[in-house]
């Protein structure tokens, strides 16, 4: 999912739309009680969840949600403005939501609950094929379209562990990645390229980092930076860039050129949201999985503590390289 708790912001298919909703549930002070299904937004799209809890504060009623079908990791308080009734008419946005994205994650409201949260056309095996295309290094044909952050649960493919790397991961982190979505979609804005440092230089700087921490070179850990790196040069045209990004990639990336070499933290920590899909279809031993994943864990403290450095607060306001009209 995009974010975390007290992070995410509402949206809907563009800025306006998002102001809209937002300006009608202040005004009409929407209510939802406790075990009352709703539709929650979370980054662009609507998903089925649950009232969990509720409490005012200040004036201002907030909820506590499960997404329905989703990991409780995910589970967070949110402001009126992120719910929607379960109504047909918002099912029907839900699914325009969906459709305008291209997001395959989304599991729609009122469907039957047989239905995989992975899947809306393709069930969990399909995407578990598309995911082994990716890892040999095919290029998957569905892009990440406008949901970066969002992680389904495989309640029976995928191992418990698989989930320590999203249960984890640093909650300003979480905020980056939501800011992220904001400038590129709806704001308009694109990373400046060639970034500084790029990922390669990220990664570089991590190995050193250990050395002088460990006072040795550990061959697990350049080999687990030279696997990320590897990952990440696959995965950023395949299914790491929005919509608006992709004219900038064909203008930047010509040749032998690797995107490692020219893309930088925003991108990088696209991929760590992405890596549970991708270990899930890696055969490795519990024991090796977790070890990997504890070190994949310490790179993520590695740009959270290095964050101000790594990453861009603001992004390039010249979107002449973003792929489409308004509101795409």
């Amino acid at each position: 999912m995009g974010g975390s708790s007290n992070t995410t912001t509402t949206t809907s298919g563009g800025a306006g739309g998002k102001d809209k909703d937002r300006d009608r549930a202040k005004g009409s002070s929407v209510s939802f009680t406790e075990g009352e299904k709703v539709l929650a937004y979370h980054g662009p799209l609507l998903y089925e969840a649950k009232v969990q809890k509720t409490e005012n504060r200040e004036d201002e009623w907030r909820y506590f949600v499960h997404y329905l079908g989703w990991n409780k990791n995910w589970d967070e308080w949110v402001a009126s403005d992120r719910l929607l009734k379960l109504t047909e008419e918002n099912v029907r946005k839900q699914l325009e939501l969906k459709n305008q994205s291209g997001d395959k994650t989304v599991r729609t409201g009122g469907r039957s609950a047989q239905h995989n949260p992975k899947g809306s056309n393709a069930d969990a095996k399909g995407d578990k094929e598309d995911t082994k295309g990716l890892v040999k290094g095919k290029k998957r044909k569905n892009q990440l379209g406008v949901e970066v952050a969002m992680i389904p649960k495989h309640e029976k493919e995928r191992r418990s562990s698989e989930s320590l790397l999203m249960s984890q991961f640093p909650v300003t982190l979480k905020k980056q990645l939501v800011d992220d979505w904001e400038f590129v979609t709806q704001l308009g804005k694109l990373v400046k390229l060639p970034r500084s440092p790029t990922v390669d230089d990220i990664l570089t700087k991590y190995l050193e980092y250990r050395v002088k921490k460990d006072n040795k070179i550990s061959d697990s850990c350049a080999e687990v930076t030279k696997g990320l790196r590897c990952y990440f040069d696959k995965a950023l045209p395949a299914m790491l860039l929005y919509k608006k990004e992709q004219k900038q990639y064909k203008e930047e990336i010509k040749g032998d050129v690797s995107p490692s070499t020219v893309y930088g933290a925003e991108h990088l920590l696209r991929l760590f949201v992405k890596l549970p899909e991708l270990l899930s279809s890696v055969n490795m031993e519990e024991d090796a999985l977790n070890k990997l994943q504890q070190k994949l864990l310490d790179i993520l403290k590695f740009l959270q503590k290095n964050q101000v450095h790594f990453f861009l607060s603001a992004y390039d306001g010249d979107s002449k390289g973003a792929d489409g009209a308004k509101g795409k």
